[in-house]
């Protein structure tokens, strides 16, 4: 037992320096090592004033053995000179031939029974001893008990950094990752998670050698191990470009005879299909900017489509919605139901959602493009609904009432109103918990579906925000001043991150109000009423195109 502190001994403590009384304590922890010495039967007799205690009248008391004590930077270390006659050894025999015939539970109740008689410091040499029989390299041992694949399971988790230490460990870490194709596992499983990663696989074509089994023919891991480092780069480029606003322009002019103008599109790695105020679709090779087909058949603008792999749907200023076969351009059905302008529609998973200047929300199912059917309208907004979007959960609709409002999605009953903008609502998205909408009192805002909440104010529009777009780092939004502005999506969500720092980039490149655009890792496309269609494009490198 260390004997309890004072309170003027914690007192001189908090006042002393650290370091002082830090080897203090060094010191004490020898001191109270010489005491447990005390209780030794060589030292009990002796103390430093007195001379040696007798013991019992015929009682031997020259010591059987002498321990020699030094204290080295507050350690104590000790040795033991033995007699000649070897007592010790032949006891530690007999102890060790007990122990060999007990059980492994006994085994283990004898040693925690010793151990807790010895003393601080013998508690750590038995530390010091016992450290390295413990440790395992269990990455050299799988592999010589035929265990490879757990070896190399455990090393796929590893980052680019720990990958990098782990081969340096020793030749046989360094052949487990070399067989095992790690480096080739770790680009896969960040083209699987990662957009960015997905989209340079495609455009350098290295996708490739992804994802093949070992009997096909496949690069060597050290392809993959220097393939890392570019990817990484490019990445670094791609991001500053976006920062600095570094891009290629290409245009495609689609004035009609009758009027100009685009209204709407959707684009993907083959083609662009845009929605014209002259009443017809286009659908334009993305790599030649060539029109590969003109679609007609409403009678007024196209306000708005949406288009997957199988039909293109589309609504109209002539109040219908018409389904089209995206490859034919076959008219396939054709919805009657509103009884003023179709302005924004969204689909997926056999579920549509329409809206409309009537102030009306009409829910369709959609069994197929023949066979579809409205299941629900939903009223309550008092002016036009601009714009619509819904996942599983909820339906979320924005008006010229200056209001958002959110309904359920299974049973379509109202559920809450987002209020706070000063005008009118033009555009907006929504995914997850987060809905990002635009106005025409030129500002952007941020808000918590779950609870209603406003959690940012972007502003920086001189005009009217016609459309938004947002993915996990960045939003984009157009307006009627011309302008596309790109801002920091995770900066906007840091309540202390100042206004000043949200917005990365400022495009002007549109002389005419800004409609609709889209945009991924890669690029933006947008439309216009006077330069139709225009795309910035943040390339890898300004001459990659």
């Amino acid at each position: 037992m260390e004997p309890e502190m004072s309170g003027k001994t914690r007192e001189l403590m908090c006042s002393a320096p650290r370091s002082l009384w830090l080897g203090c304590s060094l010191v004490a922890e020898s001191l109270c090592a010489l005491r447990c010495l005390q209780s030794m039967p060589s030292v009990q007799g002796f103390n430093q004033n007195t001379s040696p205690v007798m013991g019992p009248q015929n009682e031997d008391l020259s010591p059987k053995k002498t321990t020699v004590f030094k204290i080295n930077h507050g350690t104590v270390t000790g040795s033991r000179k033995r007699p000649s006659e070897g007592n010790y050894e032949k006891e530690k025999d007999v102890c060790i031939q007990l122990f060999d015939q007990w059980s492994e539970a006994d085994q283990v109740e004898f040693v925690e029974h010793l151990i807790s008689r010895m003393c601080h410091y013998q508690h750590g040499h038995i530390n010091s001893y016992l450290k390295p029989m413990l440790q395992r390299d269990f990455i050299t041992a799988l592999p010589a008990q035929g265990l490879d694949h757990i070896a190399e399971n455990i090393l796929s988790f590893l980052d680019a950094r720990s990958l990098c230490s782990a081969e340096l460990v020793c030749k046989e870490w360094q052949r487990v990752i070399s067989e095992g194709m790690l480096w080739k596992k770790l680009i896969e499983r960040m083209v699987r998670t990662d957009p960015l990663w997905k989209g340079l696989s495609e455009r350098h074509q290295w996708e490739k050698y992804l994802f093949k089994n070992r009997t096909t023919e496949v690069p060597p891991n050290s392809y993959y191990h220097s393939l890392y480092p570019k990817i990484i780069q490019d990445i670094e480029t791609i991001e500053a470009n976006w920062r600095c606003g570094r891009h290629n322009l290409q245009r495609i002019q689609c004035r009609s005879e009758n009027s100009k103008g685009v209204y709407c599109l959707q684009y993907d790695d083959d083609k662009i299909i845009s929605g014209l105020r002259d009443n017809s679709i286009k659908i334009w090779d993305k790599q030649t900017l060539e029109c590969l087909k003109i679609l007609t058949g409403h009678t007024g603008s196209v306000l708005c489509l949406q288009y997957d792999e199988r039909v293109i749907v589309t609504g109209s200023s002539d109040s219908t919605v018409r389904v089209w076969d995206v490859n034919s351009g076959e008219v396939l059905n054709t919805l009657i139901h509103h009884n003023e302008a179709v302005l924004h529609l969204r689909f997926c998973n056999g579920l549509m959602v329409t809206c409309s200047k009537d102030r009306s929300i009409a829910v369709w199912d959609m069994a197929s493009p023949t066979d579809i059917s409205l299941r629900r309208v939903l009223v309550g907004h008092r002016a036009a609904v601009n714009v619509v979007d819904f996942d599983d959960k909820y339906i979320v609709s924005a008006s010229g009432d200056r209001t958002i409002k959110v309904w359920s999605t299974s049973t379509c009953e109202f559920v809450r109103t987002l209020n706070g903008h000063k005008r009118g609502i033009a555009c907006l998205q929504y995914r997850d918990r987060l809905v990002v909408s635009g106005s025409s009192d030129n500002t952007i805002r941020l808000w918590d579906i779950e609870c209603g909440a406003c959690l940012r104010v972007l502003e920086g529009h001189e005009e009217l925000v016609r459309c938004i777009r947002f993915d996990n780092k960045r939003i984009v939004s157009g307006a009627y001043d011309g302008k596309i502005k790109v801002w920091d999506l995770q900066a906007a969500l840091e309540p202390r991150a100042p206004a000043s720092t949200l917005c990365l980039r400022t495009l002007v490149e549109h002389s005419g109000r800004v409609f609709r655009l889209q945009f991924d890792e890669f690029q933006i496309i947008s439309n216009s009423r006077v330069y139709p269609v225009g795309g910035a494009v943040y390339a890898e490198s300004p001459d990659c195109l």
